[in-house]
């Protein structure tokens, strides 16, 4: 019902994997095609400003037969408990009608003392639905990043179940 929030939590996971064992991510946008193929491209610019605004464009205006994208960047939420490090997640569903949602990943980055975790995500917006049912968009973005096994695998050992 979702397949929005799936492919968000699909490339949101291979996001959380690129950065368990590196200082940041390199923007990335990954795609699903009218014919179930699936694309990813990374954002690797001097200026991460240029990466951030050329991948959200691309986002945005979406290819021929595209049907999903997601767009990850690494950034920074101010949370009650301060500046937490975080992937957001920009999804868009292009057909059969245009609708978005935006994630928040929170993340420990593996150079604290602590070492790395992934926190419980958070919807912080979404557009073009009806009443979104977030029990199930939530459901869908979990199936989302169970079905990318190498970086599930790394979401799970890294998983702490509270929120950032």
């Amino acid at each position: 019902m979702y397949e929005i929030a799936e492919t968000a939590g699909f490339y949101g996971v291979h996001a959380i994997w690129s950065v368990s064992d590196s200082e940041g991510l390199t923007p990335l946008l990954g795609c699903v095609e009218d014919d179930g193929t699936e694309g990813l491209e990374r954002f690797a610019f001097d200026d991460v400003a240029d990466a951030v605004r050329v991948g959200g464009e691309r986002l945005r205006e979406g290819r021929p037969g595209w049907v999903r994208a997601a767009f990850v960047v690494d950034a920074f939420l101010h949370l009650p408990r301060g500046r937490t490090d975080a992937l957001i997640i920009d999804a868009v569903e292009y057909a059969p009608r245009r609708r978005s949602i935006r994630i928040a990943v929170p993340y420990r980055p593996r150079n604290t003392a602590q070492g790395f975790a992934v926190y419980r995500p958070k919807f912080l917006e979404t557009s073009g639905f009806t009443d979104p049912d977030y029990e199930t968009l939530g459901a869908a973005f979990y199936a989302g990043v169970d079905s990318h096994e190498q970086a599930a695998a790394v979401w799970n050992a890294h998983l702490l179940d509270e929120s950032a």
